[in-house]
């Protein structure tokens, strides 16, 4: 059950980066999470994770469609799993992203507690 909540929560990642949809993003995330974006941006508290979310999603998605795929999970505990996802653009701008995102489970759902996003290097 645990497995299908955490795909639900990616998932809804998807369709609201896929569909600008700021406030259904920013409902993912606990009180203090932390993100540190694709481009190393670091932000704390999802007051922080607000301001700049509501400045880059919309428009983001205007030429492209992003998704989602869950790579592997690692519970840690029963109530905290880290998540390795493998995030796609299309048209592609080159590399896959590779977030990590660490999820804790409070009031019954799974929550984005501690994220970092990085791009995928070539293979040399």
């Amino acid at each position: 059950m645990d497995i299908e909540e955490i795909r639900a929560v990616v998932a809804t990642v998807e369709h609201a980066q896929q569909n600008e949809l700021v406030d259904e993003f920013l409902a993912l995330f606990r009180h203090d999470a932390i993100w540190t974006t694709g481009h190393g941006r670091r932000l704390f508290g999802r007051d922080e994770i607000a301001a700049f979310t509501r400045k880059v999603l919309p428009g983001a998605m205007k030429d492209l469609s992003v998704t989602f795929e869950i790579e592997h999970v690692l519970f840690i505990r029963p109530d905290v799993a880290a998540v390795k996802v493998i995030q796609r653009y299309t048209p592609s701008d080159g590399n896959p992203g590779s977030p990590l995102w660490v999820m804790a489970r409070e009031d019954g759902r799974w929550l984005l507690t501690a994220c970092q996003n990085t791009e995928v290097l070539p293979t040399y």
